[in-house]
């Protein structure tokens, strides 16, 4: 097991949650935290609480940079409307978010690995950058040389996740559109998010 893999699986188990909702996950056998003293718990404060609610959003979209995160919690706050919706629509706009959305690879991580290769076209442009921010009516597919990839194959068959409805995709042509960005009760996590408690969490 890779050292990326290992600590997707740790993140699992420190914040007591199968983030992902994958069936292998040793969350689903072992629910207490890694480590020698990860089987005490003891309750968290509201400053935990918070930290554990950007923990689990950052750690869901393939362990997200403070640096980025914040950056888009700042775009956030500058946009019209509930700025905790905002983040979530902002969030799903990544590159990589859309690509493991549109059921091309099976996770979030294979995602960014995908694109930093250059396995993908947005609007018929190759993109090689996993945080690129989509826009509506965006195009994206995967290109020819990449659609015999056994991992595309394999993802695109799994009935293991459900494309959302703001997600138009065609798996036969390997080609799906960005119709819109979807508000948090849209987003399909296996896990409740509280991108409310991350606003908090950064407005003290």
């Amino acid at each position: 097991m890779g050292k990326r893999l290992q600590s997707k699986y740790k993140i699992n188990r420190r914040l007591g949650e199968n983030l992902w909702g994958r069936p292998k996950s040793p969350v689903n056998t072992r629910e207490y935290g890694p480590g020698q003293h990860g089987q005490r718990r003891r309750k968290p404060s509201d400053f935990g609480v918070q930290l554990m609610a950007k923990q689990k959003l950052k750690g869901y979209y393939g362990n997200v940079s403070e640096k980025q995160f914040r950056r888009y919690y700042e775009e956030a706050t500058r946009r019209k409307g509930d700025t905790s919706e905002n983040l979530i629509g902002i969030l799903e706009r990544r590159l990589d978010a859309v690509v493991y959305r549109m059921k091309f690879v099976p996770t979030v991580f294979s995602a960014r690995q995908f694109i930093n290769h250059g396995h993908i076209k947005v609007n018929g442009q190759r993109v090689n950058i996993p945080s690129y921010l989509v826009q509506d009516g965006d195009v994206i597919e995967v290109r020819a040389r990449a659609q015999e990839i056994p991992m595309v194959l394999e993802a695109i068959e799994s009935a293991e996740r459900d494309v959302p409805d703001y997600l138009e995709v065609d798996h036969k042509k390997l080609r799906g559109t960005f119709l819109r960005a979807p508000i948090l009760a849209d987003v399909p996590y296996p896990v409740k998010m509280e991108p409310n408690l991350v606003i908090e969490f950064y407005s003290r």
